[in-house]
C-alpha cells in the first residue's frame, strides 16, 4: 500500500484535479511547475483542517492575482462532497474544512493498512547511502558515538518508509596514525601478557583494559616471538589483529542498540586498491588538482615555517576558503585525500549520500561537499550530498557529571549505558532534541515515570491503550467500526492528530530529520493522555461506557488505531511499544 490511500495525499490529489480543471477551462495556463504546491494542516487549527498554498505559488508564473486564482480554485474544491468549507486567507492561502466522514474514513484506512500506514513511495526506489557511526576502530563504542548512531539508524529506517532503498554504511578509518597507536598499545599489553612488568601505560597509548584479551590471544599464538622484535616486524600484524578485534567489539556494542550496517568499508583497503590515486588522476585531468604551496599558518613566518609544494584540490572553486592538500609532504594521503576517494566510490552505487558526523567535524564539511560536487558533477550529474552534524552528549547522574569507565580508560562505554537503562530509553532519548542542539543525558531522569520523560510518556500511552483493550475484552466488549458516527469532537481531534503521521514521515525523510518523528509521537501521546484524563472527571468520556455498547465499540476501535500509529512510529525509531508498564 502507498501513501495515495491516506487523507493528505487524497486531498493533494483533489487540489491537483482542481488545477487540472482550471487549466482545461483556460483559467490557468497549462504546463506550470506545481512542485511547490503543498497541502498541509494550517498553523492554527481554528482556521480549518487543511490548507493549500496553490494560488500563492502559481499566481505569479500564471500572471494572475493570487486571490483571483484562489477564488477560482475554491469554486472547484467546494464541488468535493467531503469539503464543507473553503476560505481564502491573506493574499491567497486557502483553508479547507472537512466533514466528519473524511476523518472517519481515515480511521478505517489506518485499520486497513496496519503496519503499512505511513509508508509511501515518495522516494521512488532511489538509493540513499547513509553513513553513520564510523568511529575509529580503536576501542569499544562510547556515548560520544551513540547519538550519531541512533540518528543515522532512525534516518535510514525513515527513508525506507518513505520509499527509498537504503545502504547503511560504516567507514572504517583503519589507515591512519591512530591504528598504529592501537597496534603499539596492544604490543605493550602483549608484553604484559607474557609476564613482563610494563608499568604505567605511557601517555599517548590507549590505556583501556579492553585491549588485554587481544594481547593475550597474540601471546598464546606467538609466545615471545615479537616481545623484543623491532616494530617493523610486528606493527602490521598487530594492527590487523587489533582492528579486527575492535570491529567485532564495535559490532557487538551496536547490536545492543539494535543497529546493524549493510556495509563496512575499509580505508586501508581503499588505499591499497589505489582509489585515492585514481581520484587524484581524474581531478588533475579536469584541472581540479594542481601542485602548489599553502599559505603560511597565521602567526608563522618564513623563519619558522618552510613552504612545501603539495597537490591541492581547488576547493575554493566550490565555496571553500582555501584550496586543500590531498597528500602530505611525506607522500601519504591526507584524511581529506582519502575521504574524497571514498565518497566518489560511494556515489557510484547511490543516488544520494547522507553522512552523520560529530559536530567536531564541522570544519571539514565545506571541503568534502566541494569534492563530492566536483567528482560527481563532472560525470554529468552531481550526486546530492548532505552532512548532518550531531552534538555531543553530556552524561549526568542526578545532575552531576558521570565518572569515567575504568575498563575504557577515559570514557563511558555505550554498552554500560544500554545495560543500565535499556536500548529503548537510549534510542528514544537521543531523538528528543534536534541533533545540532547540545544534550544532557541524566541517568535518573531518563528512567523517570513522568510526562517530562518522553520515552516513558509515549510507551505509557501505548500501554494504556493495551490495558484498556484487555479490560474491555474481559468485560465482553469489543472494538467495532459499525458506529463510528457516534465519535464526537474530542475523538475527531485525536484522529486529526494521528492522521498527520504519513505526511510527517515524508517531511521528516525529505528533511533528513528523524527527531521530528519522536516529537510527533510525544504530541500524539499527549493527546491520548489528555483524552484519557477527560474520563476522570466525565465518566461518559471514558473509552469504556458499559451502558453504551455501540459508543464503546467505536472508541475502542479508535484506541486500536492510535496504538497502531504509536507502534508504527516507535518501530521506525527502533523502540518497542510495550504492552504494560
Amino acid at each position: 500500500m502507498t501513501q495515495q490511500t491516506t487523507l493528505h495525499a487524497a486531498f493533494a490529489g483533489h487540489v491537483a484535479a482542481a488545477l487540472d480543471a482550471l487549466e482545461a477551462a483556460g483559467t490557468l495556463p497549462a504546463g506550470l511547475n506545481r512542485g511547490a504546491v503543498a497541502v498541509e494542516p494550517p498553523r492554527d487549527p481554528a482556521h480549518g483542517d487543511l490548507a493549500t498554498n496553490a494560488a500563492m505559488v502559481l499566481a505569479k508564473p500564471a500572471g494572475m492575482n493570487p486571490r483571483v486564482l484562489a477564488e477560482a480554485l475554491v469554486g472547484e474544491l467546494t464541488k468535493i462532497p467531503s469539503i464543507t468549507g473553503a476560505d481564502i486567507a491573506g493574499p491567497g492561502f486557502i483553508n479547507l474544512r472537512l466533514n466528519a466522514d473524511a476523518w472517519l474514513d481515515e480511521l478505517r484506512a489506518i485499520a486497513a493498512l496496519g503496519d503499512a500506514y505511513g509508508r509511501s513511495d515518495m522516494g521512488g526506489g532511489t538509493t540513499v547511502n547513509v553513513e553513520y557511526v564510523s568511529a575509529n576502530p580503536t576501542g569499544p563504542m562510547h556515548m560520544g558515538h551513540c547519538r550519531g548512531a541512533v540518528v543515522g539508524d532512525a534516518l535510514a529506517s525513515l527513508l525506507e518508509a518513505a520509499g527509498h532503498k537504503v545502504i547503511r554504511e560504516y567507514y572504517v578509518n583503519d589507515a591512519g596514525g591512530q591504528v598504529d597507536v592501537l597496534a603499539r598499545s596492544v604490543h605493550l599489553r602483549y608484553r604484559e601478557a607474557l609476564g613482563q612488568d610494563v608499568g604505567e601505560i605511557p601517555e599517548g597509548l590507549y590505556p583501556g583494559d579492553y585491549l588485554i584479551p587481544v594481547a593475550q590471544a597474540l601471546a598464546a599464538e606467538f609466545a615471545d616471538q615479537y616481545a623484543a622484535a623491532p616494530e617493523s616486524d610486528w606493527l602490521v600484524l598487530f594492527r590487523t589483529r587489533a582492528v579486527a578485534a575492535m570491529l567485532v567489539m564495535i559490532k557487538e556494542d551496536l547490536a545492543l542498540l539494535g543497529i546493524h550496517h549493510d556495509l563496512f568499508s575499509s580505508e586501508a583497503e581503499l588505499q591499497a586498491a589505489g582509489k585515492p590515486a585514481e581520484a587524484e588522476a581524474w581531478l588533475r585531468a579536469h584541472d581540479l588538482v594542481y601542485d602548489g604551496q599553502l599559505e603560511a599558518p597565521k602567526g608563522k613566518t618564513l623563519d619558522d615555517w618552510e613552504p612545501v609544494e603539495l597537490p591541492l584540490f581547488r576547493s575554493t572553486k566550490f565555496g571553500d576558503d582555501q584550496d586543500r592538500p590531498i597528500r602530505k609532504s611525506d607522500g601519504n594521503w591526507t584524511y581529506f585525500g582519502a575521504d574524497l576517494a571514498y565518497h566518489f566510490q560511494k556515489a557510484q552505487s547511490a543516488d544520494a549520500l547522507v553522512n552523520i558526523w560529530g559536530a567536531d567535524h564541522a570544519g571539514t564539511v565545506k571541503r568534502i561537499k566541494a569534492a563530492v560536487a566536483a567528482l560527481t558533477g563532472a560525470t554529468g550529474k552531481a550526486t546530492p550530498f548532505e552532512v548532518k552534524l550531531v552534538q555531543m552528549v553530556q552524561l549526568l547522574r542526578d545532575g552531576e557529571p558521570v565518572k569515567m569507565s575504568k575498563r575504557s580508560g577515559n570514557f563511558v562505554t555505550l554498552a554500560d549505558v544500554v545495560r543500565e537503562v535499556g536500548k529503548d530509553v537510549v534510542r528514544f532519548t537521543m531523538l528528543t532534541r534536534k541533533p545540532e542542539a547540545q544534550m544532557d543525558f541524566d541517568f535518573a531522569k531518563v528512567v523517570e515515570a513522568s510526562k517530562d520523560n518522553p520515552v516513558f510518556y509515549v510507551q505509557y500511552a501505548h500501554a494504556r491503550i493495551r490495558s484498556t483493550l484487555r479490560k474491555s475484552a474481559a468485560e465482553g466488549l469489543a472494538p467495532s467500526a459499525g458506529h463510528l458516527e457516534l465519535l464526537g469532537e474530542e475523538e475527531l481531534g485525536l484522529i486529526k492528530q494521528a492522521a498527520q503521521f504519513p505526511r510527517l514521515i515524508e517531511a521528516a525523510a525529505a528533511a533528513r530529520e528523524p527527531h521530528r518523528l519522536a516529537f510527533f509521537l510525544y504530541e500524539l501521546a499527549g493527546a491520548l493522555h489528555g483524552y484519557w484524563n477527560l474520563g476522570n472527571d466525565r465518566p461518559e468520556k471514558r473509552f469504556i461506557v458499559a451502558q453504551d455498547i455501540n459508543l464503546t465499540g467505536a472508541r475502542l476501535y479508535l484506541a486500536i488505531q492510535i496504538g497502531q500509529i504509536i507502534r508504527n512510529g516507535l518501530a521506525l525509531l527502533g523502540v518497542e511499544a510495550v504492552e504494560e508498564m
